[in-house]
């Protein structure tokens, strides 16, 4: 599964190998194509990539649909439209769950157990279009806007190494997206020397006790400096603020 592509290093270096060209796209269209470009390298069979605002009345499956937005979907030529399709959109959507509970990261396998029975038409389903599980990021802008990436594999065995660094490259992807929306259309907070710093290491994978011996501060001011630039960024959660810097080439 990992022929064709180097996945050495650190998640975040072999993110931004996985992401480069999606990064450097200059439209939406683009950087998703470009993404499954590197990402079929390694076992990938499926994309779609999707810009919408979250609805405002309960959020259903017709809800979701109907809120539109899709950019570039990935996917054996009879799958659109097909019965088992519409069955995996419409009549059996546990992925709503992720929109729910605002998740950044996650699989279909999260919310869809393989082992549970009440899943087995699904998962049949998705093997029409050749997905036998799938890495998913989503990122939220202002007033409701949602980017979203699906990335279906022919596998169900995909490496955690090589899952967290496909939705660490997924993330970084949304935030592209999220910004050719204009959904990051503020300016982004000036972080300070130290909170880039914090980042950069991080994301290259140290941990706070290794970041703090590194720049002689202590692992509870390393924590302030990090928890400060994802709130300045808006960032849910540490993965989320690597991702926002490294979308706009600030990492």
């Amino acid at each position: 599964m990992n022929a064709g592509i180097d996945l050495a290093g650190s998640s975040a270096q072999q993110a931004l190998r996985l992401a480069d060209d999606a990064l450097a796209a200059t439209t939406a269209e683009e950087a998703s194509t470009c993404f499954f470009a590197a990402a079929r390298r390694i076992g990938a069979t499926y994309l779609q990539t999707r810009l919408y605002r979250r609805p405002l009345a309960r959020l259903t499956s017709e809800a979701h649909w109907r809120a539109g937005g899709f950019i570039t979907r990935i996917s054996p030529q009879h799958w659109p439209g097909s019965s088992a399709f519409n069955y995996i959109c419409f009549d059996c959507n546990p992925l709503l769950g992720a929109i729910r509970e605002s998740r950044t990261r996650y699989r279909f396998s999260d919310f869809a157990p393989h082992d549970d029975p009440r899943f087995g038409d699904y998962w049949e389903a998705l093997g029409e279009a050749r997905i036998a599980d799938a890495l998913c990021a989503t990122s939220y802008g202002a007033r409701g806007a949602i980017t979203s990436l699906h990335l279906g594999f022919g596998e169900r065995d995909i490496d955690p190494g090589v899952a967290r660094a496909v939705q660490l490259a997924g993330l970084m992807l949304t935030e592209r997206l999220m910004e050719f929306s204009g959904g990051l259309a503020d300016a982004l907070p000036q972080l300070s020397n130290r909170e880039r710093d914090c980042l950069a290491f991080m994301a290259d994978g140290r941990r706070d006790k290794e970041i703090a011996d590194l720049l002689d501060i202590t692992e509870a001011t390393v924590r302030f400096h990090i928890d400060n630039a994802r709130t300045k960024l808006g960032a849910r959660n540490r993965a989320h603020a690597v991702a926002r810097l490294a979308s706009l080439r600030l990492l």
